[in-house]
C-alpha cells in the first residue's frame, strides 16, 4: 500500500474533508465515572485531594471535573476517520500518537457539547501518514468555547504518498503547533506511584472507548499483546492527576494546557511512576512503568499561574 500516491493518501481531498458537528452529552455520573476509570480515590477512598471528583462532599454543589475528562468530548468523530475521502488505510494499524488538551474554561460538571472538528494537519512519514484532527467544544446553551483537542494519528503503512514533494507536511493552523518535550536529566522535582487495578480498562472503556483490545485477550492476541492493554487516554488521566495532586495541591482548575505522547502500552494491574520537573508555568514528566522500567508516556502540563504552596 505504501508509495501509492493514488491508493493511499490525496492530500488535497483529505484537507478538504468536511466531519459533522457531534453532539456530547454528559452528566456528573460520568463524570464520577471518568474520575474512577483514571484512578481516583484508587489507593485511599476518601482521599481528601480527590473525593470532590467522585462525591458532594463538605457542602460541595457540584462534583468537580478533571481536565482530562475534556478528551471525551471528540471521541465519536475518530470512527469517521475512514470516511474521509482521499484517505485509506487498515483501521488494524492505526495508532494513537498525541493527545493535546487546552482548557479555556473550568468543565461544568454536567452540559450539552456542541464539537466542531477540522482536519487540522497531514505528514507524510515514509512508511506511515500521520493525521492531525483538532476539535473545538463548546457549550451548546450558552456558545461559550470550553476547550480544544488535537489528536495526532499514525496511521501505519499509509505513507509514501508524497513523491513530487517528500516528506510532505501541512498544518492547517500553524500558530497552534504544539512544542515538544524535552525531559530535564537533572533530578525530577516530584515523583508520585501509583498501582492501576486488573480492572482498569474494564473500568475505563465505560466512559465510552469500547475497542476490545482493552478487554477481549483474543483481539490484543491478535495485535501482538500478551493480554488487553490500558488505554492511552486513561494513562494520561493518571499522569494529569499525578501533576495536580503533587504540583497544584489538588487544584484542577490551574491546568491550562495538556499534553500527552503515548511512547508504550500499559498492562491494567502495573505499577505507574511520574515524574515531573518544574520550568516556570510548565510541569514536564515521564511516565514509567516499574514492573517493566520503561517510559509509557511523556508530556507536559502547562498551568494558568504557580501554585501559591510551591
Amino acid at each position: 500500500m505504501a508509495g501509492s500516491s493514488s491508493t493511499v493518501c490525496d492530500p488535497e481531498l483529505v484537507l478538504a474533508h468536511k466531519f459533522p458537528e457531534t453532539v456530547f452529552n454528559y452528566t456528573e455520573r460520568d463524570v464520577a465515572l471518568y474520575a474512577l476509570g483514571v484512578g481516583s480515590c484508587i489507593g485511599n477512598a476518601v482521599e481528601e485531594k480527590e473525593l470532590k471528583y467522585v462525591y458532594h462532599g463538605n457542602g460541595q454543589q457540584f462534583l468537580q471535573v478533571l481536565p482530562t475528562f475534556a478528551a471525551l468530548f471528540p471521541f465519536g468523530i475518530l470512527s469517521h476517520l475512514h470516511q474521509v475521502e482521499g484517505l485509506q488505510f487498515d483501521p488494524r494499524l492505526l495508532l494513537h500518537g498525541q493527545q493535546y488538551i487546552e482548557i479555556f474554561k473550568p468543565l461544568p460538571s454536567r452540559s450539552s457539547i456542541q464539537n466542531r472538528t477540522v482536519i487540522s494537519g497531514l505528514h507524510d512519514k515514509g512508511k506511515a501518514t500521520v493525521v492531525e484532527i483538532e476539535t473545538m467544544s463548546y457549550n451548546k446553551e450558552t456558545g461559550e468555547a470550553l476547550c480544544m483537542n488535537q489528536s495526532s494519528i499514525y496511521l501505519r503503512g499509509a505513507g509514501g504518498f508524497s513523491k513530487f514533494n517528500p516528506l510532505y507536511s501541512y498544518s492547517k493552523y500553524p500558530a497552534n503547533q504544539v512544542s515538544g518535550v524535552n525531559i530535564p536529566k537533572t533530578s525530577p522535582f516530584s515523583v508520585y506511584e501509583e498501582s492501576t487495578s486488573q480492572s482498569q480498562a474494564l473500568l475505563y472503556r465505560l466512559s465510552g472507548d469500547y475497542n476490545p483490545l482493552h478487554s477481549d485477550p483474543m483481539v490484543a492476541g491478535v495485535a501482538g499483546f500478551s493480554r488487553p492493554i490500558l488505554h492511552g487516554l486513561c494513562t494520561l488521566g493518571f499522569a494529569v492527576r499525578a501533576v495536580i495532586k503533587c504540583i497544584c495541591n489538588g487544584d484542577a482548575a490551574l491546568v491550562k494546557c495538556i499534553l500527552g505522547r503515548f511512547l508504550l502500552h500499559v498492562y491494567p494491574g502495573e505499577t505507574l511512576i511520574t515524574k515531573m520537573w518544574l520550568d516556570g508555568l510548565k510541569v514536564l514528566f515521564v511516565m514509567i512503568v516499574k514492573e517493566r522500567n520503561r517510559s509509557v508516556l511523556s508530556g507536559y502540563v502547562v498551568l494558568n499561574h504557580r501554585p501559591s504552596s510551591l
